[in-house]
């Protein structure tokens, strides 16, 4: 984790410093917003934490113009809600009142990292996975994670980078299914200045970043065709072009990639090319889904109910018998991720001295107990088919595709190619929602009504 803080380092600054790399992110200073941004061009940083008394919304403006997507936390002295409400508004994503909580200061950490953190596994169908994994970890060649959403992907890719010769170097990953097409070029490769309106300054990319530790391109299936050839040749050469750059610049990387589709499936309908598929295929690790993880499934779930009773500061409970039964017997369509927030839910829901099956819920409050698998999509099913009932095939037609947008941080490419459907098709369909007045996601955002509503 590089955390970069603006602001002078007076007392309660230095605590939150210290605490921050007792946690194990790296710290750079900056005493105020221009040598802040110096720092992002030139380096990067994965947060940033401002003191509340500088212009959180001009450094929030300049990172948005400069297509710097870093997110922000502010700090300051006063325990006002107002102060936290301005800095929220302006742009940072949390507040953080000093004197600092060191807790508090490792949740937003963890948060941001995004890093699942510990490695737990014990099935034999994931420990051949894993032996693989350590057995080209030393390599420098690149590898391809696939499995279903929340399997784990990334924590394996970090697994990878840390059983590799590059290990005490940057670990940099890449949501290329989270960033718009149109910014996603220069988040990988940079840009130079003047390069586009709001490019005040070169900015190295992600592939700098990375330079002499390892890049992961998380997702990659989601990467837009035109953009897949910059890849290739970055990959195969070794050498990237900035955005508005006119000379190559030289990278040392390794590459690893993730993906929730069948790549050559892909390659098949042309959506992904053939080449850089080879290129990033040289060796390939398949995660078994977590419902053919039996032995994983048990030892996640204590693994889940230690860690957030110890995070929400409650009692630890070992999970009864019969809630080890339960959590066997359900299909975890959601994977290691579903299971994970079912355990939190159930650690903050248990009493008494275990976690009973009272407590294995799930999202809307329903025992998971209440139906088989089969039972459960059928109920699903004419729930959702009784929503239709009364509602003409335009409504419909349209909540699917603005909810498919949402889903795509307004990245058309993406929702189109979810929906079926030509680029074309999609912005003549927007272009009618907008006209009749309806809120449609602008690209890297949701529409108010689903972030909100």
């Amino acid at each position: 984790m590089r955390l970069l803080m603006i602001g002078r380092l007076n007392g309660e600054l230095i605590t939150a410093s210290k605490i921050a790399m007792r946690r194990g992110a790296s710290v750079t200073q900056a005493d105020a917003i221009p040598q802040g941004l110096n720092v992002l061009r030139a380096k990067g940083a994965d947060l940033i934490m401002i003191d509340v008394s500088l212009a959180v919304r001009d450094l929030v403006d300049a990172l948005e113009a400069e297509r710097i997507r870093t997110p922000v936390v502010a700090c300051g002295v006063s325990a006002d809600a107002q102060t936290a409400v301005a800095a929220i508004r302006a742009g940072a994503k949390e507040y953080i009142p000093l004197p600092p909580d060191p807790e508090l200061i490792a949740a937003v950490l963890e948060a941001v990292a995004s890093d699942r953190a510990a490695f737990v596994w014990r099935d034999p169908s994931m420990e051949r996975v894993v032996k693989l994994a350590e057995q080209v970890a030393p390599s420098e060649a690149s590898v391809l994670i696939t499995g279903e959403s929340g399997t784990g992907k990334e924590v394996l890719a970090r697994h990878v980078h840390l059983k590799s010769s590059r290990a005490s170097k940057p670990f940099v990953s890449v949501n290329c299914a989270a960033i718009p097409e149109a910014l996603l070029e220069s988040e990988l490769f940079g840009h130079e200045k003047g390069a586009f309106t709001g490019a005040v300054a070169r900015r190295i990319g992600r592939f700098e970043e990375a330079n002499g530790g390892t890049l992961l391109l998380d997702e990659i299936s989601e990467m837009d065709v035109r953009l897949q050839s910059k890849l290739l040749r970055a990959l195969q050469e070794r050498v990237i072009d900035r955005v508005g750059g006119t000379a190559p610049v030289r990278v040392d990387i390794r590459v690893l990639a993730t993906s929730n589709r069948n790549l050559m499936d892909e390659v098949r309908k042309g959506t992904f090319r053939e080449d850089l598929f080879y290129r990033l295929n040289v060796v390939a690790l398949k995660l078994p889904a977590l419902r053919d993880r039996p032995a994983d499934i048990l030892e996640l779930a204590a693994h889940f109910a230690r860690k957030y009773a110890e995070v929400n500061g409650v009692p630890a409970r070992p999970l009864s018998a019969e809630a080890r039964a339960l959590v066997l017997k359900n299909p975890w369509r959601g994977n290691v991720r579903e299971l994970e927030n079912t355990l939190h839910r159930a650690v903050l829901l248990a009493s008494g001295p275990e976690i009973g099956p009272d407590a294995i819920l799930s999202p809307d409050g329903e025992s998971i107990a209440t139906a088989g698998p089969a039972g459960r999509a059928v109920q699903a099913a004419e729930a959702a088919t009784r929503g239709l009932v009364g509602r003409t095939v335009a409504q419909v037609e349209c909540d699917l595709i603005l909810d498919t947008l949402d889903h795509c941080l307004g990245n058309r490419t993406h929702a189109a190619k979810i929906l079926g459907i030509s680029i074309r098709t999609l912005r003549n369909k927007l272009n009618e929602y907008v006209s009749a007045g309806l809120d449609v996601a602008e690209p890297g955002a949701v529409r108010a009504s689903a972030a909100y509503g």
